[in-house]
């Protein structure tokens, strides 16, 4: 049988790894022509290192500003904040130095300011189903600190406030225009950050593989992005400072975008993991931790020779994905149930219902017909 499939590639123009990020990010600006550069970096990354002073100092006249304080899961009034600063700005390019809400931030922010955006009600506009937003005009350059890999996406997810809701804004416009992979950046992320948003990415790759709808080439990225994480975020562990281990790292959370950016749906753990990030707060690399070795054992029935490939991405083709998975988080040293993070089955019920409302639990490869069946993957995960 012939399977169909479609890749459509984006827009984004170019990575740049290896490379000094303050030099990379000049360059690039030069090369679009930026004269009004909106910085929007990390509070904690300024002041725990030089990375952001060298690229504000790289950029010289061209800087116009820059803002700080995105709080996680990206809210939409901080959004809104980070709009007005690069409206009064007049910001042509946007240059983000942080971790995956910082860069989601962003690209909601190109989407308010080419939409004229400018309240927490106005942007139910941008949600899925109803007109579609005018594409941005500024565009954005991502230095990524963490490996959670959301620059490689035209997805920017936000959190409503009012219903504690993390929703996903689309456009094929808002990926950023290019990406700086400095491994120099990530050493002044915390050790648990940089991490646990290493098992997002691994997270990633493995649920794209295991997807129903996974293609060759999304395969061909995915396992080798596995791979380079598989080794690297042990490494990395071993020895903080040890930058190729860390560049790894990056490459491999930057293959392990390939199913999404491909079409490849994720399946439980993603969708689970959201409803845990918006409404306990639980960071999502935590969440992957929690949730994809429960996901895989309950998935197994579906989709074990797709685990296999996982395995052997690993390194042990005879092994269990799922047991794989979870030697891995526990070697380093996070959290691997959900009462690990203060979860008690008090709140399965809330988290099975707004997990069916997310975009993956209906596509996960072990069909999900309701509340019951994600309530068997919380108890794995208990």
């Amino acid at each position: 049988m012939i399977k169909p499939g479609r890749v459509a590639f984006s827009r984004m123009e170019e990575v740049v790894f290896g490379e000094p990020a303050a030099a990379a990010v000049a360059g690039i600006a030069e090369r679009l022509k930026a004269k009004r550069v909106l910085v929007m970096a990390s509070a904690t990354l300024d002041r725990s290192g030089d990375g952001v002073a060298a690229i504000r100092g790289a950029l010289g006249q061209r800087l116009a500003g820059q803002y700080q304080g995105m709080p996680a899961h990206s809210p939409r009034a901080a959004v809104l904040d980070a709009t007005r600063q690069a409206r009064a700005a007049g910001a042509d390019l946007i240059v983000t130095v942080g971790g995956g809400s910082l860069t989601d931030a962003a690209k909601a922010v190109r989407l308010c300011l080419a939409n004229d955006i400018d309240s927490i009600e106005a942007m139910d506009g941008l949600r899925p189903g109803g007109p579609p937003p005018r594409a941005p005009a500024v565009r954005q350059v991502s230095v990524p600190t963490t490996l959670s890999a959301g620059e490689f996406s035209a997805i920017a997810g936000v959190t409503d406030e009012r219903s504690r809701v993390k929703e996903l804004f689309r456009h094929p416009g808002i990926i950023p225009t290019a990406v700086v992979l400095d491994p120099a950046m990530t050493l002044a992320t915390p050790e648990w950050l940089f991490l646990s948003t290493g098992i997002r990415a691994v997270d990633h790759c493995v649920e794209g593989i295991c997807a129903t709808e996974a293609h060759p080439f999304a395969d061909a990225q995915a396992l080798r992005g596995l791979a380079l994480l598989a080794a690297g975020l042990p490494r990395v562990k071993a020895n903080s400072d040890d930058l190729a281990a860390r560049l790894d790292c990056q490459l491999g959370a930057w293959l392990s975008m390939a199913p999404l950016a491909t079409g490849v749906p994720m399946g439980a753990s993603h969708g689970i993991g959201y409803v845990l990030g918006a409404a306990f707060d639980i960071p999502h690399g935590h969440t992957s931790c929690i949730m994809l070795p429960a996901v895989m054992r309950w998935n197994l029935p579906a989709n074990a020779e797709r685990q296999a490939l996982v395995a052997a991405a690993m390194g042990a083709p005879e092994a269990s994905a799922a047991t794989l998975l979870h030697r891995l988080i526990d070697s380093l040293d996070m959290p691997r149930s959900l009462s690990a993070v203060g979860i008690g089955r008090d709140a399965f019920d809330r988290i099975a219902e707004g997990a069916m409302g997310t975009p993956w639990v209906p596509r996960n490869p072990r069909p999900i017909a309701g509340p019951a069946e994600v309530l068997e993957i919380l108890e794995l995960a208990a």
